[in-house]
């Protein structure tokens, strides 16, 4: 049937196709199917060949490609199945193609609306395809054959990592469709914060595990598929959704492709490790925090580090290497802005005389949903804690308390008697705050999660132990993750603050015209006789 036939209830539509239709319509991508099966269909089958769709999923290599080191050799390899592999998984048909009610029956497999376990279960299958054709084995199995079934087996870790590594290269082309040469350059991030997340949580090694100095390529560590469900669940629940967005994106740009799809796919171009800055905020880390919760701050963040049209172009609100160190510096970016922001923090631990300081660096942000005010309680309604680097873990509102964030500058006006202290904190209670940055940005302080009702429990960098850990603070960024607008209006608010200050600053000098009206003259006129008596005019 082609993509004319309507979904309204009649008598010659057959049920097969008003359950799919419907299924399809509810997530809003009715119309949109049935005009990409009309581009990609051939009008005398009205069938969409198997050809057709493999070039419409898959991605283009170009020879003489290099890769950096890092790479994993079989990743390209992996890449060139990626295609064909999503045909397989989700479209069945006949010789000639596939028809209009299977064209929509693949795309609700992929796109419709499910349950998390039934959306990681379809990446892992197709995960296992695109390995199965690059001849790499995966001790990975699936009970049965239905959506919602258990798996068993384990991962190694650098299995995980191409996995990761496919959802990223997912994330970035369904964003970048536009990129009209489709042959921009891309680098694959640095993702072994998040394949030491899950080996922390899913993994036993004897002796423990040093996050510090790990080759993730060589190590042989079993991690059963269970515990791996659990991490990606609690750590990194968008992972799935990654397939989804680009199977989706792909229908998509059907639309607007030339007859020869060949021309419209996106090419991976020269995949380099090489970091596109030094900004705390890298790529990956990026992603990382993208793919923990879905909200507006994950376009944001798509759009600003991700997409083609952002990148690292846009420097962050604050960056105290940049703009100077202090509370004040600080707050003379950030103030006025009233978006989401992204609060980062590198610091380093240990005894600076044992001389491992500079392996012992780690990184911890906070994501607040609505800017900072300088006040001297905590406040605010939503946010989040991130433990970046070396392991990436994620703590969100327990919903026990509202200590989501303290910011408070010492006021030169206002006498006080027991002044609260300078700084920036996040979670805790005053005096036991579970993140405190000092006023002079110089040293953090982070406390046991005991402390803390606000956000979930964990430790916020490795070994912290339950003594506070006060570390030297090496640098600190600001990203506004509130797009333009929000931006808009902190360039708003500064000029009119701006236009006040300079008001103040004004002095009418017609007032002073006379110099025997002048407070000079008053002045002088008192130092040289200041007993003489002196009558005012009334």
């Amino acid at each position: 049937m082609g993509a004319g036939s309507s979904t309204s209830a009649g008598p010659n539509i057959p049920a097969e196709q008003a359950d799919a239709e419907s299924v399809a319509a509810s997530t809003g991508a009715l119309p949109m199917l049935k005009k990409s099966f009309s581009k990609l269909a051939n009008p005398e089958t009205q069938a969409v060949s198997f050809d057709n769709l493999q070039q419409l999923f898959s991605f283009s290599r170009e020879e003489g490609r290099s890769y950096a080191s890092n790479v994993p050799d079989l990743f390209p390899v992996l890449l060139d199945h990626l295609g064909s592999s999503i045909v397989d998984q989700f479209f069945t048909g006949q010789k000639e193609g596939i028809d209009w009610v299977q064209f929509v029956k693949g795309y609700n497999k992929c796109c419709a609306r499910v349950s998390a376990s039934i959306s990681f279960n379809t990446l892992i299958r197709l995960f296992i395809a695109i390995t199965r054709k690059a001849n790499l084995v995966l001790n990975l199995e699936f009970e049965s054959e239905d959506d919602d079934c258990k798996i068993s087996g384990y991962l190694l870790p650098n299995h995980v990592l191409l996995l990761l590594y496919i959802c990223w290269i997912m994330s970035w082309d369904c964003r970048n469709l536009k990129d009209s040469e489709g042959k921009r350059n891309i680098c694959l991030p640095d993702l072994n914060h998040l394949v030491l997340s899950a080996m922390t949580l899913c993994a036993k090694i004897e002796g423990g595990l040093d996050v510090w100095e790990c080759e993730i390529s060589s190590l042989e560590v079993q991690l059963p598929v269970g515990k791996f469900v659990t991490w990606v669940m609690s750590t990194v629940p968008c992972l799935p959704d990654c397939l989804r967005h680009y199977f989706h994106a792909r229908l998509q740009m059907a639309l607007t492709a030339g007859d020869e799809l060949t021309s419209s796919t996106s090419s991976v171009g020269d995949i380099s490790s090489k970091a596109a800055c030094d900004y705390i905020l890298t790529h990956g880390r990026a992603w990382s925090i993208s793919i923990t919760q879905r909200s507006t701050v994950n376009e944001e963040i798509y759009r600003a580090f991700i997409s083609c049209e952002g990148g690292m172009a846009e420097n962050p609100l604050y960056r105290s290497s940049i703009h100077g160190r202090g509370i004040n510096r600080f707050w003379s970016r950030v103030e006025g802005y009233k978006g989401p922001l992204l609060i980062l923090v590198t610091a380093s631990s240990g005894d600076a005389h044992e001389g491992n300081s500079i392996n012992r660096k780690w990184v911890l942000g906070a994501l607040t949903d609505h800017g900072l005010e300088n006040k001297d309680i905590f406040y605010g309604n939503s946010g989040s804690l991130y433990s970046i680097s070396p392991v990436f873990h994620v703590f969100l509102p327990t919903g026990k308390e509202k200590n989501f964030v303290y910011c408070h500058l010492h006021s030169s006006r206002v006498y006080e008697s027991h002044p609260k202290p300078a700084g920036i904190a996040f979670g805790g209670t005053l005096g036991n705050e579970r993140i405190f940055i000092d006023e002079d940005f110089v040293k953090v302080t982070v406390r046991h999660h005991a402390n803390d009702k606000t956000y979930q429990s964990g430790s916020l960098f490795p070994d912290q132990g339950f003594l506070l850990t006060e570390a030297r603070i090496s640098e600190v960024e600001v990203w506004g993750l509130g797009g333009k607008s929000a931006k808009e209006v902190q360039s708003s608010y500064k000029k009119r603050e701006e236009l006040f200050t300079e008001q103040r600053r004004k002095v009418d000098l017609k007032t002073f015209a006379n110099w025997e009206d002048s407070p000079e003259k008053m002045m002088m006129d008192m130092m040289a006789d200041p007993n003489a008596v002196r009558r005012e005019n009334r």
